[in-house]
């Protein structure tokens, strides 16, 4: 991997638990990796009072207690800001130069918005109040987290405000499930193999089905969840952005534009769910109060923060179709829920079973149709299910599983998700960025789902125990079949997960 050149990160929210959690942690690993610019220094900005010690402190509680940290500290600073007053901005100027002379850095700057939502259009503009945002001599890029927006019109409001002070090319929206190393060798899955890139196709495919399961609940964060669920939290982002990576076609060159050229037109071919039709094409759930291992756990409207009579769903299943020629007629399934057996992400490409009944069945039961799953994670990896002969007389046939596991590459470091878009911004490569136009298409397809639910008190919120895999009547969606039941590890499929 390049080395970025000199440049400076700063922090918008650095008193926050992204910045502990994530950010931070991200940074050092890349620092250990010899993946930080030669000269390179963070500065934390927030309106919390702190000296840059004791940032360097507050920092190192999710850093190991070696002696790399120290290095590493000396690279972290501090300045208190009032972020919404723009007269303050003359401060960050004035550090900013500071620190550029005090450690021969050049004035590059890449601003990362870990700030609630309602700053996004007001931190921007305070930055060009001020000229920061002027990328001439100089690079200035901004990140900004999710959400962004909260549906159709708000993101296309929030498009419009950075485009006002910044140009397309220096924002980076960042989704960290597409850092994931597993998300991105989808692509080398596909275009790379042979084997799979001339299946990839109606022809062949039946159908896919995409899980995003967490085992946890809403935790503390109950009163933010109920005024966003699983459609905003999880569905219009994170799975739309898989989508867009396996429904593909291929660029000409793996580089941002053309990739992000290719996700778009998926996007734009997705074949709308009308109001009309939501019931019958998306579930949505709500976990209730349950026993796991002996244990009560609270059902949802129970927590903390929650309305007592809330809507809100924690479990979203759908079903839906992309009108081009490769995935004509093919169905696509999405599922993602809190409070279900596992914490696992995973793409599972259903080819399209054998025409004939050749050979025997194994006890009566139909063979199943070839798998592919691509394990985003926990025990990321890719594991192919298909047909052999079951020993002994005759020709009956058993599902066998062939595995690949990305922890083999013991010689190899597979690098956080955040380490990677950090590094990826700091190069200027947007490849693994969502573009304006794409998430303002995702939130299109989405926003007749949000309309009907909002508009429509007939539609069900359907309970489900906390520990299950979501109401039964999400296998309804699936036509003759039913979805795959994975678990924590990769291979150890078919069953019911212990919880």
């Amino acid at each position: 991997m390049k080395k970025p050149v000199n440049q400076i990160l700063i922090i918008f929210g650095a008193s926050g638990d992204l910045t502990k959690r994530k950010l931070i942690p991200a940074l050092h690993e890349l620092f250990l990796q010899n993946l930080l610019p030669s000269n390179f220094a963070v500065l934390g900005v927030s309106r919390t009072k702190m000296t840059d010690e004791e940032f360097r402190q507050q920092a190192g509680e999710f850093l190991p207690a070696d002696d790399s940290v120290r290095e590493f500290s000396n690279k972290l600073y501090y300045q208190p800001l009032m972020v919404s007053e723009k007269d303050e901005y003359i401060k960050l100027i004035d550090r900013l130069d500071t620190i550029s002379k005090k450690n021969n850095i050049d004035k590059n700057y890449i601003f990362y918005l870990s700030t609630p939502p309602s700053m996004y259009g007001i931190i921007p503009g305070n930055l060009a109040n001020c000229g920061l945002n002027i990328s001439e001599k100089y690079f200035r890029r901004i990140i900004v987290e999710k959400p962004f927006g909260t549906d159709l019109q708000s993101a296309k409001q929030l498009n419009v405000q950075l485009l006002k002070f910044f140009n397309e090319d220096q924002i980076y929206r960042i989704d960290h499930y597409l850092g994931k190393e597993t998300v991105q060798n989808m692509l080398v899955t596909r275009f790379s193999n042979g084997i799979f890139e001339p299946l990839w196709n109606h022809n062949y495919i039946d159908h896919i089905e995409i899980t995003s399961a967490e085992s946890l609940g809403v935790e503390q964060r109950g009163g933010y969840y109920d005024h966003s669920g699983a459609l905003r939290d999880m569905v219009q982002n994170h799975l739309m952005q898989l989508v867009g990576f396996i429904a593909m076609e291929p660029p000409v060159v793996v580089e941002a534009d053309a990739l992000r050229n290719e996700i778009l037109k998926v996007f734009q071919s997705l074949k709308p769910i009308k109001e009309n039709m939501v019931e019958k094409y998306v579930i949505r759930g709500q976990y209730i109060h349950s026993k796991i291992k002996g244990q009560e756990v609270l059902g949802y409207r129970e927590e903390d923060g929650v309305d007592k009579h809330s809507r809100t769903e924690t479990f979203v299943a759908m079903k839906f179709y992309i009108d081009n020629w490769r995935w004509a007629g093919v169905p696509f399934y999405i599922r993602t829920g809190k409070k279900l057996p596992t914490r696992v992400t995973e793409v599972v490409v259903h080819f399209k079973k054998a025409p004939h009944h050749l050979f025997g069945l194994e006890g009566g039961i139909a063979q199943e149709n070839n798998q592919l799953v691509i394990r985003i994670q926990p025990d990321e990896g890719i594991l192919l299910k298909f047909g052999m002969k079951t020993p002994g007389a005759g020709f009956n046939v058993q599902t066998v599983n062939m595995d690949f596991h990305y922890s083999d590459l013991s010689a190899e470091q597979i690098p956080t998700a955040y380490g990677r878009l950090l590094h990826d911004c700091m190069l200027g490569d947007a490849s693994l960025y969502a573009r304006g136009d794409s998430v303002e298409e995702a939130w299109k397809f989405i926003q007749p789902i949000l309309y009907a639910w909002e508009t429509n008190p007939s539609i069900p919120v359907f309970g489900y125990p906390a520990g299950s895999w979501g109401p039964d009547v999400s296998d309804n969606l699936i036509n003759g079949g039913q979805w795959r039941y994975p678990c924590k590890n990769l291979t150890n499929d078919g069953t019911y997960c212990e919880l």
